[in-house]
């Protein structure tokens, strides 16, 4: 089955009772039993399964090839389950450049624990390995990474990773979604989204999602995710789920506006750099056009020639269809400031040591019509 018929058909069945298309919203937290122990059906508690939840999960599995799919309450919670499966003592290699949130949960939660987390540029694949030793237990990679759209080479960096048994490869492929690239193909064990994003593409849900290949490690990603109780809504997921059948077609769109949008801003005279994959001028071009199969994304980022907090500041106040707000991946166009908005949990001097400077410019492009994005630019930018 190809990803388009996948995205509105894989794992999915017509509800059992009455037929019904799509999935009927279980608004329920428990099941009727008709003996200690022997539920009705196979569903007892909506924290351990819910029938709406079952369905997004299959779905999840299904456009990323994977046996098995998660659905968590934010992304946040869907990392942290991943976090759950190390102990005191155990170490983490993890892009330099991450989302804030990501950032914030390693290096202010975890840490007291007792992990030690390592920061790495993960384009320089001798620096990932330099690192690696017998306390490494996961490597986590974003690509691309939010903000600066650098890309970790997936098959490289699993290639690396598979010579320590014990280390778990993870990606965070929020950016990219499975229509553009599927890292459990590259030879990463779990892929992560943040369905808030392009999953649920409408601006409407927070949740997150989990994908592996291996059952076992599915298991206790899914122990960890009952036990502490970071399950997804029957109505949240109701939302993803319907939000993944047009998957391809809004990302498709995405891709087609970020392009035109990342060589309008390329050409302009007020900015000084464009961070998109898909340009040439970007240096892990050829990375993109490996693993990124279909386009590049809808995510843009820009600087600005002055160098100037101020301009950035300036620019986001006058946006019209452009909206200045957190998030990304909705058929609406966000535009966001990283340095005070999404990656102000990130110390500043970590900030200026990756490259996210004070007059940066994030965009998350959306489906409307390309003219009146160009034209809401080109205003803002006068």
């Amino acid at each position: 089955m190809k990803f388009n018929t996948k995205a509105i058909h894989g794992g999915q069945h017509h509800e059992k009772v009455t037929g019904s298309v799509m999935p009927p919203v279980f608004q329920t937290s428990t099941f009727a039993q008709v003996s200690p122990g022997k539920p009705v059906g196979e569903y007892e508690y909506s924290r351990a399964a819910n029938p709406t939840r079952t369905a997004l999960e299959e779905a999840l599995a299904s456009i990323e090839n994977g046996t098995r799919g998660l659905a968590f309450s934010s992304g946040l919670a869907a990392t942290d389950s991943v976090l759950k499966l190390l102990k005191p003592g155990d170490e983490v290699i993890a892009m330099d450049d991450l989302y804030g949130g990501t950032y914030r949960m390693f290096s202010r939660i975890y840490s007291e624990f007792g992990i030690k987390f390592h920061f790495v540029d993960m384009t320089d694949l001798a620096a990932l390995e330099a690192l690696m030793n017998e306390k490494t237990k996961l490597v986590w990679v974003e690509t691309p990474t939010n903000p600066l759209m650098k890309l970790a080479d997936i098959e490289e960096v699993a290639k690396i990773t598979k010579k320590y048994p014990n280390v778990i490869f993870a990606v965070d492929n929020t950016f990219a979604t499975p229509y553009l690239q599927r890292p459990l193909d590259l030879g990463a064990d779990i892929v992560m989204h943040s369905a808030t994003k392009y999953l649920g593409g409408h601006s409407d849900v927070i949740a997150g999602a989990l994908i592996v290949k291996d059952k076992e490690l599915g298991e206790k990603l899914h122990f960890a995710q009952f036990a502490t109780g970071g399950t997804l809504g029957p109505m949240d997921s109701y939302l993803v789920l319907r939000g993944i059948k047009t998957l391809h077609l809004r990302v498709q769109r995405h891709c087609e506006n970020g392009q035109k949008v990342a060589e309008y801003l390329n050409a302009h005279p007020a900015v000084a750099r464009v961070y998109y994959p898909g340009l040439e001028s970007h240096p892990n071009h050829a990375i993109a056009a490996k693993q990124m199969k279909g386009g590049f994304g809808g995510m843009v980022s820009f600087t600005f020639v002055s160098g100037q907090k101020q301009d950035a500041v300036h620019f986001l106040e006058k946006v019209k269809v452009f909206t200045l707000a957190e998030s990304l991946g909705g058929v609406e166009s966000l535009a966001n400031h990283p340095a005070l908005m999404t990656h102000a949990s990130i110390p500043a001097e970590k900030r200026a040591e990756v490259g996210i400077t004070d007059d940066m410019v994030r965009l998350s492009v959306g489906v409307e019509d390309i003219e009146d994005l160009l034209q809401d630019l080109e205003q803002a930018l006068r």
